[in-house]
């Protein structure tokens, strides 16, 4: 874990210089996100990176806990934050395992372009689950490498080996919903544009 926040911190500035690859479907993703806030929603992004979606989100609710892993990240998305005159975003550089919030806290957590980087990721969801009230909802944007990217598990250890790229994990969409099934959630909502390895997934904790 300590040479992914090594690599993370290393690309931070150029990571948020680079432009949103699909504007229209960041948009649509944006819109539907914000069909599950009201203004007293509080909401948990972990993995948040520079900041950018938390920022824009900050207008519709009522707080966001913001984390990731890079310290670099996070000095970028304060910089921004005061840029905005933004203060109902507090973003924390700490690993989400270790994330001290009590069960039931938020309204949304959101784990955007994240999920795929980590070997850990169905206890994350567990946790992400157990943060929620009931009712809530878990909103995420994941890599599904495995529909149509299976190549990369043959170059991975190269990859990793000489390109210092971060640790990632390669499964399909059928076997992430799957895992937010047994997490105890329930799909809402999908959208994958077509041949995009990306899905993005709105699921709920049942009500009580």
């Amino acid at each position: 874990m300590s040479n992914d926040k090594a690599f993370w911190d290393r690309i931070a500035r150029k990571y948020a210089a680079d432009p949103i690859a699909d504007e229209a479907t960041y948009q649509h993703k944006l819109e539907k996100t914000r069909e599950c806030f009201t203004p007293d929603s509080r909401v948990l992004e972990f993995g948040c990176g520079t900041g950018s979606t938390a920022l824009l989100h900050a207008p519709f609710v009522k707080d966001i806990i913001a984390t990731d892993l890079s310290d670099g990240m996070i000095e970028i998305a304060l910089e921004r934050a005061a840029e905005a005159g933004v203060d109902n975003v507090r973003f924390q550089a700490v690993d989400v395992a270790d994330l001290a919030e009590p069960n039931e806290s938020f309204d949304v957590v959101l784990g955007l372009n994240v999920l795929h980087l980590l070997p850990n990721r169905r206890e994350v969801m567990t946790q992400s689950y157990d943060l929620l009230k009931p009712g809530g909802a878990f909103i995420t944007s994941t890599a599904c490498l495995g529909d149509g990217m299976w190549f990369l598990a043959l170059i991975k250890p190269i990859m990793r080996l000489f390109r210092g790229w971060p640790d990632f994990q390669i499964f399909r969409e059928a076997r992430l919903i799957d895992e937010m099934r047994q997490a105890g959630f329930e799909i809402a909502y999908s959208h994958r544009p077509a041949k995009a390895p990306t899905v993005f997934v709105i699921a709920r904790k049942p009500s009580l």
